[in-house]
């Protein structure tokens, strides 16, 4: 072995200090004090809720005001060593290492927990690389620099994160328009009527809607940009914000030779196709599914921590309602699964919108819930099928 090579075969090694990584960190500490840990992360290796991201505006946060822990109290208080602003180049599953820019790493079991890249768009114009994406907090520091004394932003991307976002900036007084190829908002989560509710209410709000077109080209002209459509419209702007979905990052697992689809496959107990290597978060496919979601990662976390330490445990998905963290409109949404059969059923209440996915015998497939029937929550999610 190179005296290169660090620690002894027994340790766990997580690549990724996002949720994924350290709450996998924390539920194999409540199992096992003992158990040497190295972290591996491109990040400073502090921790901060990635899903405030899309709210701090509102909540009059600046970036660094984000970060819960720093990195030397991480590392304390999880008895972990951190391998910071590390870049892993390659992982050879035969003689389990890890290679990195400061040195190479054996690892007894290895968790990936890679996270997820913002899809870019093919843009035309001279100012299409002046387009920002907002992944972590040194990318949001960038943003909320760009957006310091301006005025308008434009965001593509309709679904989640563009809407929580929307509704943070014209909370902060930004004029917002948002742009989407779907018909509506939240496309993948909501039926149309559910979806124009929220919009509504975020139009009300101050944000302008452009549907069913996409960005031809974004040009410098002067201190602003201009965006054309594919409708042919055009929109001054005075940053572009892209917000147009996440792709697992598959690289290193391709160059390792696991077996990748849409995330790095894994079976039920996280494990990839190569012996000692597991994953989970927004990187990860569970038996076809990729859920970049918070309730997944925990529920992945807390099943991974015991089978890490030898303790082989199956992970299940109960339901896992998500929060869509739009002020406008506070909404909750359980999505039917992508072959589930039915319709839904809209109900206006008082100050809300509750709409029931429902099989022909009437089960209930998934939800959405609107401002007031929100409450709903506990009780419909009782109701609902196991997703794993």
């Amino acid at each position: 072995m190179d005296h290169n090579t660090q620690q002894s075969q027994s340790a766990i090694v997580i690549i990724g200090s996002g949720l994924a990584g350290f709450t996998v960190i924390r539920e194999i500490r409540k199992l096992d004090k003992a158990i040497p840990i190295t972290l591996i992360t491109r990040e400073p290796g502090y921790f901060y809720s990635k899903p405030m991201l899309s709210t701090a505006l509102a909540s009059k946060k600046e970036a660094k005001q984000l970060i819960s822990t720093p990195q030397d109290g991480m590392a304390s208080q999880l008895e972990l060593t951190i391998m910071s602003e590390a870049e892993v180049s390659s992982i050879d599953a035969d003689l389990q290492t890890v290679v990195t820019n400061k040195g190479t790493l054996s690892y007894s079991k290895l968790v990936m927990a890679l996270g997820a890249d913002q899809i870019r768009l093919a843009l035309q114009g001279n100012a299409a690389n002046e387009v920002l994406t907002v992944n972590d907090l040194e990318d949001y520091a960038k943003f909320r620099e760009a957006i310091a004394g301006k005025k308008k932003i434009a965001i593509l991307g309709a679904g989640l994160i563009g809407c929580e976002f929307a509704n943070d900036l014209v909370l902060g007084s930004y004029e917002v328009d948002v742009i989407d190829l779907a018909p509506q908002a939240l496309g993948r989560l909501l039926p149309k009527e559910s979806a124009q509710e929220l919009q509504n209410k975020l139009s009300d709000a101050g944000v302008r809607w452009h549907f069913g077109t996409t960005v031809q080209s974004i040009d410098r002209t002067g201190s602003h940009l201009q965006i054309t459509l594919a409708n042919g419209n055009t929109i001054e702007s005075d940053v572009v914000l892209s917000a147009v979905g996440l792709r697992p990052r598959l690289e290193l697992a391709k160059a390792a030779g696991l077996c990748t689809s849409m995330g790095i496959q894994v079976n039920r107990h996280l494990e990839t196709s190569a012996k000692n290597i597991y994953s989970l978060g927004d990187c990860a496919e569970v038996e076809g599914l990729v859920l970049p979601y918070v309730m997944p990662i925990m529920q992945a976390a807390r099943a991974l921590a015991p089978t890490l330490l030898g303790q082989d445990t199956a992970l299940s998905y109960p339901a896992m309602p998500v929060m869509v963290k739009t002020p406008a409109l506070p909404t909750i949404v359980s999505p039917p699964a992508k072959d589930a059969i039915g319709s839904w059923k809209i109900t206006p209440v008082e100050g809300g919108l509750e709409a029931r996915f429902e099989s022909a015998d009437s089960k209930l497939l998934g939800f959405v819930l609107m401002g007031s029937a929100t409450t709903q929550r506990g009780a419909l999610t009782k109701e609902l099928p196991v997703i794993l």
